[in-house]
């Protein structure tokens, strides 16, 4: 494992903000990865929000002032942030992203080139790159197995769970997804009476993925931030 996908670093920090290094540095530049990226991270944010009554539409715009942005860290950590500002000029959106973005590095994570400024200007590179930050330290940090990272030990996970199933060959979490089989063997795996794995088939992609995103909404109460369409585009 290189050290720029260690967990933590040499002062013993978690490590996550080498985003160019976590996110495929091509798909970055990738308009139809950048789509569905805001969509998915999108979709993340509002299965959250909506606990606390409200909804982002436009990611980087509705997080610009920090209210939603501050609402949302209480929401998936439980705690309570420092009191916002209320006042509508660039110095109150400013000071509320400060303390959502200190909130985050008080709990040992790096940002690399995110500032306040970034976010209050809409700048959408940023913008994503701080919600991909936030889904890895409060959604999968405490996954580790054999002391790997957690986005190594995710990984080695779904290939462990789906080891046993035909045509799924688990390598990363871009192409190796595509077909849909993967999502189904995992869902399989842990509910096998949702899906009848042996009737699926490879070059049926967009069957495989509706029925594990369909699945997975109605019976496991797992919001669908992903569509096969999307999907396809993503990983082709």
């Amino acid at each position: 494992m290189d050290q720029d996908q260690d967990q933590y670093d040499a002062d013993g920090e978690i490590a996550y903000m080498h985003q160019e290094d976590d996110w495929d540095r091509d798909m970055l530049l990738d308009p139809a990865w950048e789509k569905q990226q805001r969509k998915t991270f999108t979709a993340w944010c509002n299965s959250h929000l909506r606990k606390a009554g409200t909804q982002i539409d436009n990611i980087e715009e509705d997080f610009r002032d920090g209210l939603k942005l501050m609402l949302l860290l209480e929401v998936i950590s439980g705690e309570r942030l420092a009191k916002p500002e209320r006042g509508k000029m660039r110095v109150h959106k400013i000071s509320n992203v400060n303390k959502a973005l200190n909130f985050i590095t008080g709990k040992g994570v790096k940002l690399v080139s995110i500032g306040a400024e970034e976010i209050v200007d809409g700048n959408a590179k940023m913008t994503l790159g701080m919600i991909w930050t936030i889904i890895l330290r409060f959604a999968i940090q405490d996954i580790s197995v054999e002391e790997t990272s957690a986005k190594e030990g995710l990984l080695l996970w779904c290939q462990r769970k789906t080891a046993p199933y035909k045509n799924v060959n688990i390598q990363n979490f871009h192409i190796s997804w595509k077909d849909g089989l993967g999502f189904c063997a995992l869902i399989h795996r842990h509910r096998p009476e949702l899906i009848d794995y042996a009737k699926l088939r490879k070059d049926d992609p967009m069957t495989n993925l509706n029925t594990a995103f369909d699945v997975a909404e109605k019976y496991l109460d797992i919001p669908k931030m992903l569509d096969a369409e999307g999907e396809q585009t993503v990983t082709h």
